[in-house]
C-alpha cells in the first residue's frame, strides 16, 4: 500500500507547513508511513492539472491511501470534489479527511457514504443542467442567437446545439467527463470523451474556459 499526502493552499493563505504537520501528526498517531507528498500553492480556480489532481489520480492505485486535510482541498466546487472522490474510490483508493473523519471513505460506513456522495453528485449535475437550460431559454426569449457565429465550417457538428450548455458547465468548473455524461443523455448517439475534448479545444472561447 502506498500512502500519499495531498496538500494545497491558496496563494493568499499561510504556507504549506501547517497542512504537512497535520498530515504527519495523523500518520504518526495511526502508525502510517507517508510515502510521498504532493504539494501545491495555487488557487482552487485553476484546473486539475495545475492543481496536481491529475497527477494524484494517476499515481494512486487499488489499495492505496490518500491523506487530505479536508474536503475543500481537493476540488474547486462540490461537484468536482465529488467526482474526484468517485474516480478515486472506483480505483480502490481509500481517502482520509483528517479534519472531517466522518467524511472519510474508510470504515464500516464507507458504502453508505459513497451512496450519499453519488446522490449529491447526481443532484448537483441535474441542478446545473436545469440552470443552464433556463439560461438558454432566457437567451432565446431575448432573441439572441445561440451556438457559433455564422460562416464557420462544419455547421452540422452534433455538439453545436449544446455549445452554450457546455460553456456554462465549464464556467462552473465541471470536468469534461461529467459534461459528457450530461450531454450524452440528450443525444441519440452518445459521443466519446475525445469528441468532447476536441470540440472544446477547437473553440477559442471554450478552450479558454477549459484551461482556467
Amino acid at each position: 500500500m502506498t500512502t500519499i499526502g495531498y496538500i494545497r493552499v491558496s496563494t493568499d493563505e499561510q504556507d504549506l507547513q501547517k497542512q504537512r504537520h497535520l498530515l504527519l501528526e495523523y500518520s504518526q498517531q495511526h502508525k502510517l508511513l507517508i510515502d510521498e507528498f504532493i504539494e501545491i500553492e495555487i488557487s482552487s480556480r485553476k484546473n486539475q492539472r495545475e492543481r496536481r489532481i491529475t497527477e494524484l489520480i494517476d499515481k494512486l492505485k487499488d489499495g492505496d491511501l490518500l491523506l487530505v486535510a479536508e474536503l475543500s482541498r481537493l476540488g474547486r466546487n462540490m461537484l468536482e470534489t465529488l467526482n474526484i472522490i468517485h474516480d478515486l474510490t472506483e480505483k480502490g483508493v481509500k481517502i482520509i479527511f483528517i479534519r472531517q473523519p466522518e467524511l472519510s471513505t474508510t470504515g464500516p460506513h464507507t458504502q453508505l457514504l459513497l451512496a450519499i456522495y453519488s446522490y449529491f453528485a447526481e443532484s448537483e449535475r441535474e441542478f446545473i443542467s436545469i440552470r443552464t437550460k433556463q439560461g438558454l431559454a432566457a437567451v432565446k426569449a431575448r432573441g439572441q442567437m445561440l451556438g457559433r457565429p455564422k460562416g464557420r465550417k462544419n455547421k452540422s457538428r452534433p455538439l453545436d446545439p449544446y455549445r452554450e450548455e457546455i460553456k456554462g458547465h465549464l464556467r462552473s468548473g465541471i470536468p469534461v467527463t461529467s459534461i459528457m455524461k450530461l450531454i450524452n443523455e440528450q443525444l441519440e448517439t452518445p459521443l466519446t470523451y475525445n469528441s468532447y475534448k476536441y470540440f472544446i479545444q477547437t473553440d477559442n472561447e471554450l478552450s479558454a474556459l477549459y484551461g482556467k
